[in-house]
Order: C-alpha cells, then sequence, then structure tokens
C-alpha cells in the first residue's frame, strides 16, 4: 500500500530521486516585488513608477492601487485587472506590496 507521500520522481538536474512535494515546492516560483516582498494571488500592489501602456494609449501613474493580482509562474511577471485595460501584465519590479 503506498500513499502519495511514497511518491518519488526524477529529477534530470541532480541526478538523484526526490519526494514529489519536494520537487512541486521546488516548481513553484516566488514572485518579489521592487522591495524585496513574497507577492502572492490576491495581494494588491502599488506602482512605484509611470507606466506607459502599449496599445491602450494610457499611462498608468506612480502610487495607482492596483487589486487582486494573479502570478503567472514566471517570477518577474503579474496578471492582474485594471478599469479599461484588459490583459494587463505588470513587471514586479515596478510595483511594491500594500
Amino acid at each position: 500500500m503506498t500513499s502519495d507521500d511514497d511518491s518519488f520522481v526524477y529529477d534530470a538536474e541532480s541526478g538523484e530521486w526526490i519526494s514529489a512535494a519536494d520537487a512541486a515546492k521546488a516548481a513553484q516560483v516566488e514572485v518579489r516585488d521592487a522591495v524585496g516582498n513574497l507577492l502572492a494571488d490576491g495581494d494588491q500592489v502599488t506602482l512605484i513608477k509611470d507606466l506607459v501602456v502599449k496599445g491602450a494609449g494610457q499611462t498608468l501613474k506612480r502610487g495607482t492601487l492596483i487589486k487582486s493580482i494573479r502570478l503567472t509562474g514566471d517570477a518577474q511577471e503579474i496578471d492582474c485587472k485594471f478599469d479599461g485595460i484588459k490583459g494587463l501584465v505588470l513587471r514586479a519590479e515596478f510595483v511594491r506590496k500594500r
């Protein structure tokens, strides 16, 4: 009788068998804001500089509050919603966790 805790996967980089739980932790990407705070889904962030949004003909001003962000799996990109702009993706280096 085996459980999920007994599952192992082969790590090609190290050439070793590691537990599935450790592999899942390693697959998660840490996203940090401009000052090093760890970001998570649903966090609120504030812009730290004016950003020109390509294709929208709009500039997001410094200090603008962005609510309910979503992580994309990339360590430097966050997905968010803002009035009038669909599919807005910001770089984590331009935001600060609120």
